[in-house]
């Protein structure tokens, strides 16, 4: 009796396996609304989607018509600064770094700042300057940088360019696509350089205003004019001469106070006998600014906003690009390594405002006026075992190269691409279709060898010699303790 006392008085033994542990996280596409709070707050910001507030659902479309600067102020006080907001202090150093170094009358380097204060107070005008105000601040910049001193400008590269066109492509290919000319070809190179570059920008602000979602054209507007400012500052950081500067001048060394020349387009007004290029460009603000192409920046993001809005131009938007980038080196403004450089900086720009702060396009919804509400940010992307993640803009992102898996549906992050998850390699028995999250494949009592293993009184596997051949510890599924 007193054996069993003593028995029953120890311990508990414990089961210690070692290398018994659970499988590692699975790749299970768990929808959103089933996932726990702690998951959903790692996600990352570009892909989680902000729904904008709104108290009905004209206010998010409803246009400002108050000229009140006080309704501004309160504005304002309401709020709340962030890291963003350092923006408007980059603007506010390139407008005074242009004023400063304009010879202008003071009253007006004074009024300048005041005019520009008040219309971004007042509600009716600051919804279309405030977003569109580093559009006027590189305008601004760009028509002052003239006025910048000698002495603190860098030195002028004319062989980089056309060097690196030679490494990069084998052949200067702006002088090949140049050399043969002929009036038919300098209207179709007019067309995109000379009219599109300018006019370009206004009728997709005009187009996206409309036809898409609320919200949209800020941002396309404060991407445009980051753009213009990133590609003026890196041209007078970084000044190189275009390729008509080799043709009239060969690769002798460049100075200040050389003007500028429109290249191919005097042709142009020599066949429509007006002077729309020749003055303005010789007296270019920038004459030596080739890299990089702010024509092939600018298509570049029209086109990929344009075809995030209306994907079914996409076509259309990318051979637009492509013909502009034939004009500028058949005019012999920029060389092809401009035209690369001017896009990818378009792309990066493009990237950020598509994953931080651009709506997102309802299809069914033919114009603003249909939205009830905005959400922002890219839209979450499922998991698809084959592709990877696939989502709005497919694996590239862009927009330009989606391709959306044949097998997915609306609702596929309910759908595995594989029974993998379920069953291992060393199954008898394989899936050929992908089960479902909530049915997933059961194994059947065929599967398992049930094996019943000794444990004595310090919690130890007592393996015999066929047990240990027939099962290993670490294909333990379940252990069940009986006494």
């Amino acid at each position: 009796m007193q054996d069993i006392n003593s028995f029953l008085s120890q311990a508990k033994p414990k089961l210690h396996i070692p290398h018994l542990q659970w499988p590692g996280a699975l790749s299970i596409a768990i929808p959103e609304q089933f996932r726990p709070a702690s998951s959903r707050s790692k996600r990352s910001r570009s892909q989680k989607p902000r729904r904008q507030p709104f108290r009905d659902s004209t206010s998010i479309t409803r246009l400002q018509r108050s000229f009140n600067p006080l309704d501004g102020v309160r504005a304002i006080q309401r709020h709340r600064l962030g890291w963003l907001d350092i923006q408007y202090a980059a603007l506010a150093g390139f407008m005074i770094f242009s004023l400063s170094i304009a010879p202008m009358p003071i009253l007006v380097k004074i009024a300048v700042p005041i005019l520009s204060l008040l219309v971004c107070l007042m509600p009716a005008t600051r919804q279309f300057f405030l977003p569109s105000m580093p559009i006027w601040i590189y305008l601004l910049y760009f028509f002052c940088s003239r006025f910048i001193p000698v002495q603190y400008r860098p030195h002028i590269w004319v062989k980089v360019l056309p060097a690196l066109e030679n490494v990069l492509y084998g052949a200067n290919l702006s002088n090949i696509l140049s050399a043969h000319t002929h009036p038919v070809l300098d209207l179709l190179a007019w067309l995109p350089y000379g009219i599109g570059h300018f006019g370009g920008p206004a009728v997709c602000s005009l187009a996206i205003f409309i036809f898409s979602a609320p919200s949209t054209t800020p941002v396309f507007a404060k991407s445009f004019g980051w753009l213009a400012l990133t590609g003026v500052t890196l041209s007078l950081m970084f000044p190189c001469t275009p390729p008509w500067y080799e043709k009239e001048h060969g690769l002798e060394p460049a100075h200040y106070g050389m003007p500028g020349s429109p290249a191919g387009l005097a042709r142009v007004d020599q066949l429509f006998g007006v002077d729309m290029y020749t003055t303005s460009f010789t007296t270019a603000p920038v004459p030596f600014g080739a890299f990089p192409s702010l024509h092939a920046a600018n298509a570049t993001l029209e086109a990929l906003f344009m075809s995030f809005c209306f994907p079914r131009g996409r076509a259309f938007f990318i051979m637009y690009v492509g013909w502009l980038w034939w004009a500028t080196m058949y005019l012999n403004h920029h060389y092809a390594v401009d035209l690369v450089g001017g896009s990818l900086i378009a792309t990066a720009i493009y990237y950020i405002a598509r994953t931080r702060y651009l709506p997102r396009q309802q299809p069914e919804k033919r114009n603003r006026w249909e939205y009830e509400y905005v959400e922002v940010g890219e839209k979450p992307k499922t998991l698809d075992e084959e592709y990877g993640y696939v989502g709005l803009g497919g694996e590239y992102g862009m927009g330009l190269l989606e391709r959306r898996s044949t097998h997915l549906s609306e609702d596929d992050e309910w759908t595995l691409g594989s029974s993998s998850s379920f069953s291992t390699s060393s199954s008898p028995r394989t899936s050929t279709t992908s089960p479902t999250l909530m049915s997933p494949t059961t194994p059947t009592e065929a599967d398992f060898n049930h094996v019943t293993i000794p444990m004595n009184l310090n919690g130890q596997l007592m393996w015999g010699a066929g047990e240990r051949g027939s099962a290993r510890e670490d294909e333990v599924a379940e252990v069940v303790v009986m006494r």
